[in-house]
Order: C-alpha cells, then sequence, then structure tokens
C-alpha cells in the first residue's frame, strides 16, 4: 500500500473512532483532567502559607491541612464549598457539590439540610450525619435497621461519632479494608473513575459514584443529577429482595474487595448497615426481622429490590418519575424515560434521598402531606400508589 493511501486510511479510522465517541458519550472515560495544582499539593507550602484552602468559610471541614494523598482538601473540601452553587468549577474542571445554597440539589441531596445552611430549618432527622459536618446525630446512635442478629451492627461498628464520607466507617471507596476512613479509601479511584454504564463493579472506579460494587448508569449529560424523565441516573436492582445472613443459603456483605453489596443493587448496598430493611426473614432471624417471609404481600416493612407490581394501582406507574425514581433489572446504556411495572424494581432510593432532604427520615417529600382520598396529590407515595388519593 502506497504511504498516502496507508495515511488515509489512519485518517479515515481515527475520524470514524470521533465520531463514534461523539455519537455515543457513553463509552468515554472520565478520569480527573487538567493541571494537578487543582487539587495536589507537594508540600502544602507555597510562599510561606498553607495550600490547603478548600472548603467552606467557618465550617468545620475547612484547615490548613497537610491532609491525605497530598491533597488540598478532604472530601468536603473539594465537593462541600458552600457556595451558591451546586457544580463549582476549578481551573475548567466540574466538582459536584453536596454541601451548598444553589436553589436546586444534586441527585445525591444536601448535606447543608442538616446544618439549616438551606431549606426548612436544621435537624438531625434530614440527613446522614456523617462527622465530617460536625453536627453530630443526638437522637440516633447506630443505623435504624442495623440490629439484625447477624449484622452486629446497632452502633458497635458504624455510629454517629465515627460515621464518616468513605473508608471503612463511611460509604464511598474501600470499606473495612485497612485503609481506614477518609482519602486512604479511595487512592486512585479518581484518576481511574469510569462513567456511563457501569456494569462490572469489580473496583472502586468501576462502581457507581465510588460505592464499592454497586453497578448503574451515572448520567452523561446532566452530571449528578436527576433532571426529568429524559434525564436522570439508572439505578440497578434486583426482582427479589436477598437473604442476608451468615448461615448456609443466606448472603453477606464481607468478602475480599472490603465490604460490598452480594447482589450489586443500590438497596443491597443500603444493606450493608441498614440490614432489617432490605432483607427477606431467614433462618437466623427472628420472625420481626426483614420485610418478611417472600417477595408477596402483606409486607411488615417496606420491600426494596422487589419488581413494581404490574397489576392494580401500581400499573399506572409508566413514565419516570424523577421524584419517586426506579431501579433496573439490567444496567442500560442511556437514561429511559419509560417505566415498565412488572419488570422495573423498587429501591431505598425510591423514597429516600442519600446525604440529606429537606424532610425527616432522608424523604424525598413531606410524608405528613400523604394524606389518602384527598383526591389532591399525585406526588410521593402516590406516584406508585396511584389509587390511594383517589380513594380507589
Amino acid at each position: 500500500m502506497k504511504k498516502n493511501n496507508k495515511i488515509a486510511l489512519i485518517l479515515m479510522i481515527v475520524s470514524v473512532m470521533i465520531f463514534s465517541m461523539v455519537r455515543n458519550p457513553y463509552i468515554l472515560m472520565a478520569e480527573i483532567t487538567g493541571e494537578c495544582s487543582n487539587c495536589h499539593t507537594m508540600h502544602n507550602s507555597q510562599s510561606g502559607s498553607p495550600m490547603a484552602t478548600y472548603g467552606a468559610t467557618g465550617q468545620p471541614w475547612t484547615g490548613n491541612g497537610p491532609y491525605a494523598l497530598l491533597t488540598r482538601g478532604d472530601c468536603l473540601g473539594c465537593h462541600g464549598m458552600g457556595t451558591g452553587n451546586r457544580i463549582e468549577i476549578i481551573n475548567g474542571s466540574e466538582i459536584p457539590q453536596v454541601y451548598h445554597t444553589d436553589v436546586n440539589d444534586l441527585a445525591g441531596g444536601n448535606f447543608a439540610y442538616i446544618t439549616g445552611a438551606k431549606g426548612s430549618g436544621a435537624s438531625d432527622a434530614k440527613g446522614h450525619n456523617v462527622v465530617d459536618v460536625g453536627d453530630i446525630d443526638n437522637t440516633l446512635y447506630g443505623p435504624p435497621g442495623g440490629s439484625l442478629q447477624f449484622l452486629h451492627d446497632n452502633g458497635g461498628i458504624v455510629n454517629s461519632t465515627n460515621l464518616t464520607c468513605a473508608g471503612d466507617n463511611g460509604c464511598h471507596g474501600n470499606r473495612y479494608y485497612g485503609l481506614g476512613s477518609g482519602l486512604n479509601a479511595l487512592k486512585g479511584a479518581h484518576h481511574r473513575n469510569v462513567d456511563g454504564a457501569l456494569d462490572s463493579a469489580d473496583n472502586i472506579y468501576d462502581s457507581y459514584r465510588f460505592l464499592n460494587g454497586v453497578k448503574g448508569l451515572e448520567n452523561p449529560v446532566d452530571r449528578w443529577q436527576n433532571v426529568s424523565a429524559a434525564s436522570h441516573n439508572e439505578y440497578y436492582g434486583e426482582t427479589t429482595p436477598m437473604i442476608l445472613g451468615c448461615s448456609g443459603g443466606e448472603l453477606h456483605c464481607h468478602g475480599a474487595g472490603g465490604i460490598r453489596p452480594p447482589n450489586n443493587t443500590i438497596s443491597g448496598f443500603c444493606s450493608t448497615c441498614h440490614g432489617n430493611f432490605h432483607t427477606l426473614t431467614g433462618p437466623s432471624m427472628g420472625d420481626d426481622e426483614g420485610i418478611g417471609p417472600t417477595i408477596s404481600s402483606p409486607f411488615q416493612r417496606h420491600p426494596s429490590d422487589i419488581a413494581l407490581p404490574a397489576t392494580g394501582e401500581y400499573a399506572s406507574y409508566t413514565s419516570y418519575s424523577v421524584e419517586a425514581p426506579i431501579a433496573r433489572n439490567s444496567v442500560p446504556s442511556s437514561p429511559n424515560g419509560t417505566v415498565v411495572p412488572g419488570s422495573d424494581v423498587v429501591m431505598c432510593l425510591s423514597c429516600h434521598g442519600v446525604h440529606a432532604t429537606d424532610y425527616p427520615d432522608l424523604l424525598r417529600w413531606d410524608y405528613t402531606g400523604m394524606v389518602a382520598g384527598s383526591g389532591s396529590n399525585t406526588s410521593g407515595c402516590f406516584v406508585c400508589h396511584s389509587t390511594k388519593d383517589t380513594g380507589g
């Protein structure tokens, strides 16, 4: 082949690759890019002043450092700057914020509701009281629903004095893996981050939002946000809840890679602390443990990781609601605005937020406003229980 023809062929192949990536953004990687100094400082010193300067002014997570991994701030130092923006821009890099006063929130919610910096007033009940925020829960000590006999976590491992963003006593990164809590548990994850559809979840960097072992689709258009039926994250779920435990036939969350959900679902992940709310009653439990013995109603606790029924009141939920999102039993390649009762999945995030919301118990809506038979409400509980509002 002549040299000119070879060059033309190479250019054509490169053009096709670039075109394919533009047409299909879900295959793009999303590692950290930009100047190293955006996030790191070699010695935490420049002209005699500390370089660890990120964080909300006057908040407990704002300090002079130094911090682990040569960073200029801890988790909230970068992701909780306390500004009026839900996404901060640092030298061209987008930084999602979980503590801010923007009128809208990211999909994970906003710790500012706990402190009262935003919303209807400060309350420990509005969120996960991570110690990083400096507002320890004065009501709860251990995780609600964590008192299963085999889970041994009614506060003995994770509690109001040590719950944090990442690591042994947190949610993100390697958990109970000998790395402690904080940034060390996330080492390398930002630089190797895989964006879009995450259907392996074998490592921290290819797990949904760095939640170890969780599958899902990270919204590739409006990143970190649930905006509409056409633009939202997609969550992975199963149609049958696990039976959690440590005896024969039961599943447990300890593995070679630290603590992770045995079924790779977001509800399974929450079960690692709130097990009673996510497991069927199993042989090592009493009758009052779990959501009940089978996947059929009646339940003794609201089920998760269970298919939305295809009959009755549930059959009307066919258009995706970001107010009461559902999960899928396979990870889609793009956000889907259609809900399929009988196949799509009720999950913990159908009702609850993650970091914090403006309502008690991290609910997505005001539970006291859910009035059956009023005929005036189609939101909240009534997205799924569509006939309860009309008395049907």
